[in-house]
């Protein structure tokens, strides 16, 4: 399935009415329908919100209703969705656990009256309405209040913006669709667009995106999107990332830290980083550690295994590094969450690896047997990232469906003894975790 969201900016002439909720009186507008239609059994599932620089500005969360149609979880998907994201991303009287970055979220009329709105944070939240819905003369004092407390309005559907001119203050981002050279004829006619953001939602291949980053819009891109065109790959590994394998593979054979050490050293900035890493507070524990010895030693060799595969992740620009590795990080973490309770702590850490490379062929532009002929990985994990088969395999293939439409998603889970809520839980606590992983910044 394809998504069509915007990332919302702050309108410059109006007035957020911060009062706490008890001493505002809510619009008086009814939903359409009377009756709650119930809420239906689902997974999450997601897709990121790129920048002209091809980095991840926010998410897209969807509900795919078990056995359902893709796309179609209505209200029945939209409470579970909300509650799932004030549990793990803004509960426990935690910050937004997503920084700057906002979610997007399918809306309608009757889904506009549900109190689990009112458990977010209106400024990282963006309702997406068809134009009958914003239309709607009966909601427009409620779509009026929730713009006022900060909500922002995503307007898909149309390919012509609004003349209402009270609509129009209410809608904050607008789909262009595929981009082409109309796109900037209909931005030119369009609103203000410092008040509006307008964002490509048709993304199907690297010339689409690059085209979005040429006209500076931002573009949504799910699980599907390839990163390099077929032909583009190289046959060998560019020199950071040998130097990163090479010490993967002492890692995996336990050679003495002597000599894991001396390897190190040919390598100054990797050096750093490693120091830098085990430095940081929720590693260090409050210990600076200065020699190369006795950081590998405190590290430990599968943490060690870990933060490497995080560094070879990241060790080659490709056009679209910064957003794969971002994913690589969320998948490997989502993985390992899924199997955690299941698995023996080293199976789970294994499972990490697996997540991790699976995407490694796209972001370091060289095939997948290449690389696993150097890391010399375990028979498990490499069926896993060949052929999603054996112990790891299901695992790797639930993070990917949850990363597209979600259709494999209550098969795979019903085959792994996960319930939803596990599965759910896994994949929001995987986004917060990337969001803030402190070797995230030595990767960057």
């Amino acid at each position: 399935m394809r998504f069509d969201f915007f990332r919302r900016s702050e309108p410059q002439d109006e007035t957020v009415d911060k009062r706490p909720l008890d001493d505002v009186k809510l619009p008086t507008a009814t939903p359409r329908v009377a009756s709650d239609p119930g809420e239906a059994p689902g997974h999450i599932v997601h897709a990121m919100l790129l920048d002209s620089r091809k980095r991840t500005v926010g998410y897209r969360l969807a509900w795919r209703v078990t056995g359902a149609p893709s796309g179609q979880g209505g209200m029945a998907g939209f409470k579970p969705l909300l509650r799932a994201i004030s549990q793990h991303l803004n509960g426990d009287g935690r910050a937004w656990a997503l920084d700057e970055m906002e979610l997007f979220v399918d809306a309608t009329i009757e889904s506009l009256f549900a109190s689990e709105l009112q458990a977010l944070p209106a400024e990282r939240m963006v309702l997406c309405m068809s134009l009958q819905d914003l239309s709607d003369a009966d909601a427009r004092p409620m779509l009026m209040y929730l713009r006022e407390q900060g909500f922002g309005f995503m307007l898909c559907g149309t390919s012509e913006f609004p003349e209402d001119p009270e609509l129009r203050r209410i809608v904050t981002h607008m789909d262009v669709g595929a981009v082409n050279p109309l796109v900037l004829a209909r931005m030119s006619e369009g609103p203000d667009p410092l008040r509006v953001q307008w964002i490509a939602t048709r993304i199907h291949d690297l010339g689409d995106l690059d085209a979005s980053a040429n006209f500076h819009m931002k573009a949504f891109v799910d699980g599907g999107f390839p990163l390099l065109p077929v032909g583009q790959l190289v046959d060998a590994l560019q020199p950071d990332a040998q130097l990163i394998v090479k010490l993967m593979r002492m890692i995996h054979r336990n050679e003495d830290t002597r000599e894991i050490e001396a390897t190190l050293k040919l390598d100054a900035r990797l050096t750093y980083r490693l120091l830098r890493h085990i430095n940081s507070p929720a590693i260090g524990g409050g210990v600076e550690i200065h020699s190369l010895r006795h950081a590998v030693s405190m590290l430990g060799y599968t943490p060690m295994f870990r933060w490497l595969t995080m560094l070879l992740a990241s060790s080659h620009s490709t056009a679209g590094t910064p957003y794969m590795t971002k994913k690589a990080i969320i998948r490997g973490r989502f993985v390992e969450l899924l199997g955690q309770g299941l698995l023996p702590p080293a199976e789970a850490d294994n499972l990490f690896v697996v997540g991790m490379l699976s995407l490694i062929d796209q972001l370091l532009g060289v095939p997948m047997d290449e690389i696993l002929g150097h890391v010399h990985l375990p028979m498990p994990v490499q069926d896993a990232i060949l052929r999603r088969s054996g112990v790891y395999g299901a695992f790797l293939a639930l993070a990917e469906s949850c990363e597209s439409d979600g259709a494999l998603a209550a098969e795979l889970s019903e085959e792994l003894f996960l319930s939803q809520d596990q599965v759910n839980d896994a994949h929001l606590t995987a986004l917060a975790w990337a969001q803030d992983v402190g070797a995230g910044a030595d990767v960057a």
